[in-house]
């Protein structure tokens, strides 16, 4: 084992001996070394009452200290019943405070349950608990998050309130109907170009107000590429000549039926997505207004893509 360097044991040293590791031999330079290596230092308990758990999707392993119970480590299964059993043993326990990574979705259940049934919950990333050699069992996992966590070595994330987590899940429910309505889009575009329907290259948008009249216009049956371009909206750059002869192609049953699936599916997309504009309003409704007054951001229009159909 190398030694340590002068100013570091100069600290650890008795004044005596201070300012001497210079003039000592290596015979007494080892012996110093194991006086400093066999005193004891331990850490500080912070969490004398914690206790941890390994989050699986069908059983959670909680670790206690061997002092609060003959069988320490507990398996408990994921049903409501069996998460407030858990609480009930951990508060038992003597148990204030608990510790548990972020594992998938499958914490969030066992937060809430030990939440209400009063305990601290610290939710921690797996990031910062991975540095225990070898391989980890279930039981080794909560043990190691138990004694962690009683010496404070863990940091807690931040997790919002209910108000804006109820929020937050209208909101991501949102984005993903426009994400699909996305895909749907661009389905719809490709079964187009398979029949060589050139609309891509004349309107900016097929979901547009343009795009979406001769879609409906195709679907209901009409081949003619000139009654087709008629409905032409006047904010479109490209003429009703350039749009006809965008639309001589060659129409395919199955490309046909393609198109319809998606844009089916792109309607129902955007019924979905007035859902939940109507919840978010209703919800928005029911919170206390908190913006004293101020108005919301103006938002600025985009000159060339307003041009250019995205009606």
């Amino acid at each position: 084992m190398k030694a340590k360097p002068p100013e570091k044991i100069q600290k650890t040293t008795n004044p005596s001996t201070r300012g001497h590791w210079n003039e000592m031999n290596r015979k007494q330079r080892r012996e110093m070394m194991r006086k400093i290596q066999s005193e004891d230092i331990s850490l500080e308990v912070v969490h004398p009452d914690a206790a941890g758990i390994d989050i699986g999707n069908e059983s959670h392993y909680v670790a206690v200290a061997p002092s609060r119970d003959k069988q320490p480590v507990r398996s408990f299964g994921c049903t409501t019943g069996e998460l407030k059993a858990m609480a009930d043993w951990l508060k038992q326990c003597g148990i204030r405070t608990v510790a548990m990574q972020s594992t998938g979705v499958y914490w969030i259940a066992v937060y809430d349950i030990l939440e209400q049934a009063g305990l601290e919950v610290y939710l921690v990333n797996a990031r910062e608990t991975k540095n225990l050699p070898g391989r980890k069992s279930d039981v080794q996992e909560s043990q190691w998050l138990m004694k962690l966590h009683t010496y404070g070595l863990l940091r807690n994330s931040f997790r919002p309130t209910q108000e804006i987590r109820t929020m937050r899940t209208y909101w991501r429910q949102r984005n993903d109907l426009v994400q699909s309505a996305g895909r749907h889009v661009q389905r719809m575009q490709k079964a187009l170009t398979q029949m060589n329907i050139q609309l891509a290259n004349v309107l900016s948008d097929v979901s547009g107000v343009t795009g979406q009249a001769i879609i409906k216009a195709i679907l209901g049956g009409q081949r003619d590429p000139h009654k087709l371009a008629e409905f032409r909206n006047p904010r479109v750059r490209a003429s009703e000549e350039e749009i006809a002869r965008s639309l001589e192609g060659h129409w395919e049953e199955d490309l046909l039926f393609v198109l319809q699936q998606e844009q089916d599916g792109y309607e129902f997309c955007q019924k979905q997505m007035a859902e939940c504009d109507r919840q978010l309003n209703h919800y928005l409704e029911q919170r206390e207004d908190r913006s004293q007054g101020a108005p919301l951001p103006e938002e600025k229009a985009q000159g060339a893509t307003q041009e250019k159909e995205r009606e």
